[in-house]
């Protein structure tokens, strides 16, 4: 079983068990006290815009994530925005947004280098998108920021769509920056 299977197989299950069975792990709520949903509802109105993009991002990430994983080892394919047809970078983020979100997303990377908010690295949230500079130029090539310093992408001719680690040196040395889509 290929690495790139195998992570599938795990965080698929991960995610299925955190969705599909959280509902009967987890305690019935408490009910909250009128003085206490106030004070929540005052907490809510402070939010920074990037604090609940950055919530949103959290709450739907496990429908793209299951979609990006579901392209795993289908070929490259420049143009390509399919399963049928293979996937080239751009065709696999704006297959997965359209698919998980239905969003339409331009299928060109410096297209999508301009979307959403700029994110820290630090701050990566799967869903994200992750950017480098693969060809001598900015922002040339993306992927999809899975979590734990992971991300999927459809690297380049030859090749399939694959999981591979941001700490790699030829990742770390080719990193532009990373956006979160505002909208999901």
């Amino acid at each position: 079983m290929s690495l790139n299977r195998m992570f599938f197989c795990v965080f698929t299950a991960h995610i299925l068990l955190l969705s599909g069975c959280a509902g009967l792990l987890l305690p019935e709520p408490t009910p909250v006290r009128p003085e206490a949903q106030s004070a929540t509802q005052d907490n809510r109105a402070q939010e920074t815009p990037q604090s609940a993009s950055a919530a949103q991002a959290a709450e739907r990430s496990p429908e793209m994530i299951f979609q990006a994983l579901a392209a795993a080892d289908r070929p490259y394919q420049r143009g390509g925005q399919s399963h049928a047809s293979g996937f080239d970078c751009s065709g696999l983020v704006a297959h997965v947004y359209r698919a998980a979100f239905g969003l339409t997303l331009p299928h060109n990377t410096r297209a999508q280098s301009k979307l959403g908010q700029s994110i820290a690295r630090e701050a990566l949230l799967p869903g994200d998108l992750v950017f480098y500079n693969t060809q001598g130029q900015t922002f040339s090539h993306v992927g999809i920021y899975l979590g734990e310093d992971k991300f999927i992408h459809a690297p380049k001719p030859g090749s399939a769509v694959r999981v591979e680690s941001m700490r790699g040196t030829y990742w770390t040395r080719r990193y532009d920056g990373a956006r979160r889509i505002a909208s999901i």
